[in-house]
């Protein structure tokens, strides 16, 4: 769920609000009842859950030609 951040025109009073995508917007200030604007954020972008991302996860294949010797090589010992 996205943290939406909302600033009341009447006060100045800004606060956060974490709230589904499909919430209804605030309308109403909580300190003084008046009307509030949703600002735009910057977001905070890609959140990483779990151990972790390594660059041994994704190791390219050191030939050239992408595996395609495995996979041909495969295919002849299937076919004795």
């Amino acid at each position: 769920m996205p943290t939406y951040t909302y600033r009341c025109i009447d006060c100045g009073h800004q606060y956060e609000k974490l709230q589904k995508i499909t919430a209804e917007p605030d309308k109403q200030c909580p300190i003084c009842n008046g009307e509030v604007e949703r600002l735009i954020g910057g977001g905070i972008g890609i959140v990483f859950k779990g151990s972790g991302f390594y660059v041994t996860d994704y190791k390219k294949s050191s030939n050239s030609n992408n595996g395609s010797k495995t996979i041909e090589s495969t295919k002849k010992d299937s076919n004795n």
